[in-house]
This record gives structure tokens, C-alpha cells and sequence, in this order.
């Protein structure tokens, strides 16, 4: 029997599941401890709950999908407002530094993939389904390389992307968290955190001061920045490239906050935009986490259990002793080491949730939160494209 619920009851069932996450985190201090977010925790009990209920025959949820990709594109747009120039002329050798080692990232998840596949005795592709496509990519590169792979003899390459991808989904929101906090503990990182981060946010704070009649022109501004960005998507996509859809509002947020930045004619509502984005993101990881198909890891073959396990055991060791030491061994750089966690082996989204998780605990991280969405959507995926071309045709 399958259920289906519309686009207004997805969200209502994502809210619960928000809820659930909330309440579990404040009674089970194993999840307060290790900042395990609250959507992740309600949506793997939901997640559980349907892959029981799936597997005995008795009930199936056919959920509407589509106000999950609006609040992704809401709170990517929102990120977008954040990245004036000021801020990024000073962040510049940081930016450079964290991109090359996504680079290096991608390129070790895909070399281990093969190697790894070689060793047990399976096809490369097979292989190649467990690298970035679905680590660094998640589940939109799977989509997209999916129907590649199969196009060169892999007929369940699709099944095996989306697998792996919610796979990484859930291990990269679990391991960001705890690796972060680990960090923060061990080497005292507390103590780092407060010169550079509070100075900056306080002047954001104090230049863009909330307000209750502000949020009306706050929505108007991401609604403005989402529809022309839908635009500069397209044009991207012409490309023949894959890009993901909030690229384009990304940018043109980014170009109306500096544009209003350097002008002076208008404000734009940085307070009211940075509250409707925490909203978003909250919805977005909701909805995703009540949508997982746990059963397509039940599946999976002990070849490919073996491939993903190995991909957990690169992340954690590569962001714990290469990331955390390379980006400066202070708080900044253990928050970034949470987030690399989430957007290189799930999305961007996860990542923030990790970071969130950790900056709500602890203090604030301003390079983390500029460096993670900028490397992790903008040129992430970009590069990822065309190293998974490259190992494809090696392959």
C-alpha cells in the first residue's frame, strides 16, 4: 500500500520530524554531546520507521518533493547575500587553500574507488559509483553520472549512485559533528575562536539590526535574487556542464549585496535574509531525511558495503589529520573540518547543518561559513565534473 502526500503534507511531516529531532537531542545527551543536527536525528527515526514498514509489505510514503528543492535554492540565496568582497578580499589565500584540498579530496575518493574495486575483483564502474560522484556530488552528480555509467554497461548504475549517495548523506551529517567537537575539546580551540569571528559578526549585526517590519522586504529580496538566478541557471546549463540549481541565485545575491554594499541606494537585509535561511535549511534537511529509501542499502552487496566503508574511512582520517591541520589548526579550522565532513560525502546543506551544530554549541566561525558554501557550491561541483570525466575515460 503506498501513501501518497502532497507538497503541503511533506512539509508537515518534515516540521514533525524537526520536532522529534529537537525533543531526542535535549533527552539523549549522546546527540546533544556529539551535535548530531536535529533534522538528521527525527528523519533517521522516520527513515528506520518506513524501511520497516517497506520491508514487511505493510506500508510505503510517496512524498511531493518539490518544496524541498525551493528551500534549498532559499537558503543557498541567503548564502549568496552573505559573500560581500570586503570579506572575501580577506579571506582570499584561505579560499584557495581549502578549494585545493576538496581538489585533492575528489580525486583520492575516485583513485581509492578503482583501487579498492580492483583489489575485491568488481567492475571500475561499480567502483566509480562509490567515488565523488556520490561523496563530493550527492545525490544530483549521481543523477546526472548515473545515466552516464549506464550508457557504458552498468544498466544498475543509477540504483547504485542514489544508494551510495544517501549512504554518504547519513555518514557525512553523523562523523562532521563529532570529529568537530573532538577537535574543539582536545586542543582548546575555544580560546582561538573569539578574536577574529566576534568582531566581524557584531559590525554584521550592528549595520543589519532586525526587524519585525524588515522581513516582508527580506522575502522580497531572496524572491528577486532566486527568479533572475533562475535565469543565470540556465544560461549555465548551456554549457553542457552540470551545475546545481541554486548556483545562479547564488550569484546574483551575491552581485545585489555588493552592489548595495559599494552604492549606498539600498540596504539589503542581511538579519531578517540569515533568519529565513536557517529556516529553509531546517525544512530542506527535513524533508531529505523523511524521503530516504534505507532499503536501497539493504541491497547492496558486500562488495560495494566494503567500497562505502572505505570512502568513511578516507573522509574522517583526510578531514581529521590533513584539513584540520592544512587550514590552520585553530576553531576556525576544526568547524571547517566538520563541514567538509557533510558536503564531501552528502551536499553543502549537510555541511552547514554540521557547522550550525557546532557554532550553536560553541561560537561563531565567519571563515567557515564563507569558505564551505562558496568552495563546496560553487566550485565543487564545477571541478568534480570534470575529474569524474577524466577518471571515466581512464577507466
Amino acid at each position: 500500500m503506498t501513501i501518497q502526500v502532497d507538497m503541503y503534507q511533506t512539509v508537515a511531516v518534515a516540521v514533525l520530524v524537526l520536532f522529534l529531532g529537537a525533543f531526542l537531542r535535549k533527552k539523549i545527551k549522546f546527540l546533544e554531546t556529539f551535535c548530531i543536527p536535529a533534522p538528521v536525528v527525527g528523519g533517521l527515526v522516520f527513515a528506520i520507521l518506513t524501511c520497516v514498514l517497506h520491508s514487511f509489505g505493510i506500508l510505503e510514503f510517496s512524498f511531493d518533493e518539490t518544496l524541498k528543492n525551493v528551500c534549498m535554492v532559499m537558503f543557498f540565496t541567503s548564502v549568496g547575500f552573505q559573500a560581500n568582497l570586503k570579506v572575501l578580499k580577506s579571506g582570499g589565500k584561505s579560499l584557495i587553500v581549502f578549494l585545493l584540498l576538496v581538489i585533492i579530496l575528489i580525486c583520492g575518493q575516485n583513485l581509492l574507488a578503482l583501487g579498492l574495486s580492483t583489489v575485491i575483483g568488481v567492475d571500475p564502474l561499480v567502483g566509480l559509483c562509490t567515488g565523488s560522484i556520490p561523496m563530493v556530488g550527492g545525490h544530483g552528480t549521481a543523477g546526472a553520472f548515473g545515466t552516464v555509467l549506464q550508457d557504458l554497461g552498468l544498466p544498475s548504475a543509477s540504483t547504485l549512485c542514489t544508494a551510495a549517495a544517501t549512504f554518504g548523506l547519513i555518514g557525512g551529517s553523523l562523523m562532521g559533528g563529532p570529529l568537530g567537537r573532538r577537535l574543539i575539546l582536545k586542543h582548546d580551540l575555544l580560546e582561538t575562536a573569539v578574536a577574529g569571528d566576534n568582531t566581524i559578526l557584531v559590525e554584521d549585526e550592528e549595520k543589519h539590526e532586525r526587524s519585525i517590519s524588515m522581513y516582508a522586504p527580506a522575502v522580497y529580496q531572496l524572491a528577486l535574487a532566486m527568479g533572475i538566478g533562475s535565469v543565470v541557471s540556465i544560461l549555465l546549463s548551456k554549457t553542457g556542464m552540470t551545475f546545481p540549481a541554486y548556483i545562479g541565485a547564488m550569484i546574483v545575491a551575491a552581485i545585489m549585496r555588493n552592489a548595495g554594499e559599494f552604492s549606498g541606494k539600498f540596504t539589503i537585509h542581511m538579519g531578517e535574509i540569515n533568519d529565513l535561511g536557517g529556516i529553509c535549511l531546517s525544512l530542506f534537511l527535513g524533508i531529505a531525511m523523511i524521503t530516504l529509501k534505507l532499503w536501497q542499502l539493504a541491497d547492496l552487496a558486500l562488495p560495494l558495503i566494503l567500497l562505502l566503508a572505505g570512502q568513511v574511512l578516507l573522509m574522517a582520517i583526510y578531514a581529521y589529520f590533513v584539513v584540520y591541520n592544512v587550514m590552520g589548526r585553530d576553531y576556525d579550522a576544526a568547524v571547517l573540518t566538520a563541514g567538509i565532513c557533510g558536503f564531501g560525502m552528502g551536499a553543502t546543506p549537510n555541511a552547514m547543518a554540521n557547522m550550525q551544530a557546532l557554532t550553536d554549541r560553541f561560537a561563531p566561525s565567519v571563515k567557515a561559513y564563507l569558505l564551505v558554501p562558496l568552495v563546496g557550491s560553487l566550485f565543487a561541483d564545477f571541478f568534480n565534473t570534470m575529474i569524474i570525466t577524466f577518471f571515466i575515460n581512464l577507466v
